[in-house]
């Protein structure tokens, strides 16, 4: 057993200075006078907490989660400082449809899965995400929701995104963390002893799990992570930032999961993707983006797609270096020179502003 009831409720003080063992003025329970009462007939306990909290009187439990999760599906939330519905918040740009869906949240019996279905089939949700001149000068925040909403994939997302996309995402659910790649040293600079320094990444299926299970060190998070906007985990973060920089995009070109999985997704370009360079291309295309690619873009591939491959047929010893990169081997029985081309082909679709983009 970890632990157990009390038989009397633990008495709470003001202490003196910090001190545990110096009590000073009793503290009732209860709520700050700002807030709402609890319900009649509630417990003054933590079961009366969670009655006050579900109220259909609250004024704010069910707007801060509608408003929540407006944010993840449209970028952005009603009230746009999600992390603060208080006096000093922003004004929510719709306020009638803000209540709305709290009242109707409060309606549905406070079912989450309904309240999304409700938000994904809208007619705002399914709006394109294409924007005309004149309407991003008018309204480039989208404030108005006249456009739908398109924004970048958080940074697990990336990630789980370029593994499944290659084939190589683990998809087994549960188990304990595991420790996928990372730069030499990271761990080390904040340890001096222990479990804790020489971080040596896993050599099995460890490797290609959902980010969700990654191993993560408070003070020393994976670099990748933060470059795309993860917190760090040092403090509470209750809305994450979203920014857009060159390190991203180098990250995705260069570092070891993303060539491996560029490399994995170019072996099934060339066993499964067809027989010809416009057919391969246009197969990862699709299965990256969801859509065929326009004549122009299908050109730009196949064209460095043939200049790579002359260089690598040229520099055999850069074309083994490319391929080598990762635990896994690349397929044997494919032509090393030819491999490696199309594994910068398949790097160039897996940097692409829509595979990296949610809209």
């Amino acid at each position: 057993m970890i632990f157990q009831e009390r038989a009397q409720p633990r008495e709470a003080f003001i202490l003196k200075r910090g001190e545990y063992d110096q009590p000073g003025e009793k503290v009732p329970r209860g709520l700050p006078a700002v807030l709402p009462p609890l319900p009649a007939g509630a417990p003054n306990n933590r079961l009366g907490l969670a009655q006050w909290l579900v109220s259909g009187e609250h004024p704010l439990t069910a707007r801060v989660w509608v408003n929540r999760a407006w944010e993840k599906f449209f970028g952005t939330g009603l009230a746009r400082t999600s992390e603060n519905l208080g006096s000093q918040a922003d004004w929510p740009s719709h306020p009638e449809l803000l209540d709305w869906l709290a009242t109707e949240f409060v309606r549905l019996k406070w079912d989450m899965k309904a309240m999304q279905k409700l938000i994904v089939t809208s007619a705002t949700y399914r709006q394109s995400a294409r924007v005309t001149p004149a309407l991003l000068e008018r309204d480039p925040d989208n404030l108005l929701l006249a456009r739908g909403p398109r924004f970048r994939l958080s940074a697990e997302s990336v990630r789980d995104q370029a593994l499944a996309v290659s084939g190589l995402l683990v998809e087994k659910l549960g188990g304990p963390s595991v420790r996928p790649y990372m730069p030499a040293g990271v761990w080390d600079e904040t340890s001096v002893y222990g479990d804790l320094r020489g971080y040596k990444a896993e050599a099995g299926e460890g490797l290609y799990r959902r980010t969700l299970y990654t191993i993560w060190k408070r003070t020393a998070a994976p670099p990748t992570m933060l470059l795309f906007d993860s917190p760090n985990r040092e403090i509470c973060t209750a809305k994450r930032s979203r920014t857009n920089t060159p390190l991203q995009a180098l990250a995705l070109l260069n570092e070891v999961t993303y060539v491996e999985a560029a490399r994995r997704l170019a072996e099934q370009m060339l066993l499964a993707g067809g027989t010809t360079p416009e057919a391969r291309v246009a197969w990862a295309f699709r299965r990256a983006t969801a859509r065929q690619p326009d004549a122009a873009e299908l050109r730009t591939l196949t064209a460095g797609l043939t200049t790579r491959l002359a260089r690598f047929q040229q520099d055999e010893t850069a074309a083994q270096k490319l391929i080598a990169q990762g635990t896994s081997k690349p397929d044997p029985k494919l032509n090393p020179a030819e491999l490696a081309a199309y594994t910068t082909a398949a790097n160039i679709i897996l940097n692409l502003d829509e595979v990296i983009t949610r809209e």
